[in-house]
């Protein structure tokens, strides 16, 4: 029997104003493997960002032009942004072509600016190109920032599926600038604390209990509470990467992933009327109240969980979870879709307690009939 290992390593960096030509960071991140070499890059921006960013291309060329040994292969290239990004290889063909036109090697970089499904489909792409071009993430959203651009998962939705394509890629590098944080429309801002909630309730019962502490000063975007909660949830789901013994999938769980079974099915659903953070919010509370219903969380913490998410302006129902087959609710659908994105066993975590998740492997149907009946009678009122 043939084994072998393969260490990975990338560096998640926080940091203001990157593109100031007296900031270091992108510049050591190009050139940390190969110092003394000369360092080439392709510049990939998301759509949404270059609308608040309208010196951008003069930006990234004076950034360039004041670093000596970096040399733009051509100049910024624009993708959309949100789920437009990854629905569909449009993305991914784009990114190849520009990647083709360049002729980057596979010492080369692909630097991405932009939002989470931006950056995945980017991430999907330069993972195929060469089986590997270097890619450096510049993660501008709250979720980007805080969950989806410091893993290492790529990929788009295919074949009626979320993600159905992808890869697991470790980045050479993220680069995390709170400052592109205040561009955000407050709607997508909310909505990429959810991934806060989420690792709070299933790890740290203490950075939930933060969360409730400061949930009216995150709800408006103050500074100092939307950055420290940034760094929090990307520590631990660093953590859980670097810790877990799984950072790639193989087994059948997705520890990571509460909330989550319901809320890719949700943003099918809602034709993506629907953000992923929003739907990860709604996704949360079903599980709770589910896990209430079982006898494993209490009414109290059950109580908890809603009204954080509440103060925070994220939404607890959809109609969508109301759309029905043949009498069956098509949100339930979701648990053979999640089931079958890793293979083997159903797997999903619920919670015993703020702060601890436990994998369970079945579901009663009925009874999350009833946990969905619950959502409707406790959703906030319009």
């Amino acid at each position: 029997m043939q084994r072998f290992t393969v260490p990975f390593e990338y560096p998640v960096v926080f940091t203001h104003d990157l593109l100031e030509p007296g900031n270091n960071t992108l510049a050591w991140a190009l050139s940390r493997l190969e110092p003394g070499d000369a360092h080439r890059a392709l510049v990939v921006v998301d759509q949404g960002l270059a609308a608040h960013w309208p010196s951008l291309d003069t930006d990234v060329a004076t950034y360039f032009a004041e670093h000596p040994g970096l040399e733009l292969a051509a100049g910024v290239r624009y993708v959309p942004g949100g789920e437009a990004a990854k629905s569909g290889s449009g993305t991914v063909d784009a990114v190849l072509g520009w990647i083709a036109e360049a002729r980057l090697d596979r010492h080369a970089f692909v630097i991405a600016l932009g939002g989470g499904a931006m950056l995945d489909a980017v991430g999907y792409a330069t993972a195929l190109a060469h089986r590997g071009v270097r890619l450096i993430r510049v993660p501008t959203t709250v979720l980007a920032q805080n969950d989806a651009g410091v893993g290492v998962k790529n990929g788009i939705n295919a074949f009626g599926g979320k993600n159905f394509l992808g890869t697991f890629e470790p980045p050479a590098a993220v680069l995390n600038d709170i400052s592109w944080i205040r561009t955000l429309p407050a709607r997508d801002r909310i909505a990429g604390i959810a991934e806060a909630v989420k690792v709070g309730l299933i790890r740290d019962a203490s950075f939930f209990a933060w969360i409730e502490d400061h949930a009216e000063a995150l709800h408006i975007g103050e500074s100092t509470a939307t950055a420290t909660m940034i760094r929090r949830c990307a520590e631990l789901h660093l953590q859980h990467i670097a810790t877990s013994g799984d950072p790639f999938e193989r087994g059948s769980a997705r520890p990571l992933d509460y909330g989550h079974w319901a809320a890719h099915k949700l943003e099918v659903l809602s034709d993506h009327g629907l953000c992923h953070g929003e739907a990860v919010a709604i996704g949360m509370t079903l599980d709770a109240h589910y896990a209430g219903l079982s006898g494993r969380l209490s009414e109290q913490h059950v109580r908890r969980i809603e009204a954080v998410l509440t103060t925070l302006g994220l939404p607890r129902w959809h109609d969508a979870l109301d759309l029905r087959e043949d009498g069956t609710r098509l949100v339930l659908a979701g648990l053979e879709e999640f089931r079958e994105h890793l293979g083997g066993q159903l797997t999903i975590t619920l919670l015993d307690e703020i702060g601890r998740g436990v994998e369970v492997h079945t579901i009663d149907d009925p009874r999350m009939d009833k946990a969905i009946e619950r959502l409707r009678d406790h959703r906030s009122p319009s």
